[in-house]
């Protein structure tokens, strides 16, 4: 995590599989970067669980509250296809749109 960006945010690579056992580190990196702008890339994801988009979801409004950019990018189709499995719109995560 903690990768400087280059507009200056922090960045996250997500782990391949956000299952239960992934909510905890997951939990503690959004924890350390509290407080400043993040950059979360979502490329890897295979699996994303209901627990993980939570906790995605409290983060979004935490940095929303706090007035800190936050924004999820080069999110997968699987990814993708679980917030909408789960009802969840890529809006209310600030996932960016990818341009191709």
């Amino acid at each position: 995590m903690s990768n400087e960006s280059q507009n200056g945010a922090g960045h996250l690579q997500l782990a391949e599989n956000l299952d239960l056992t992934a909510v905890t580190p997951l939990h503690q990196s959004l924890l350390t970067a509290r407080g400043d702008a993040l950059v979360i890339d979502a490329s890897e994801v295979e699996r994303l669980g209901g627990q993980s988009v939570q906790l995605l979801l409290s983060a979004s409004k935490s940095w929303t509250d706090d007035g800190v950019p936050f924004e999820i990018v080069n999110a997968s189709e699987n990814f993708l296809s679980a917030l909408e499995l789960l009802g969840v719109g890529p809006g209310s995560l600030h996932v960016k749109e990818q341009t191709q």
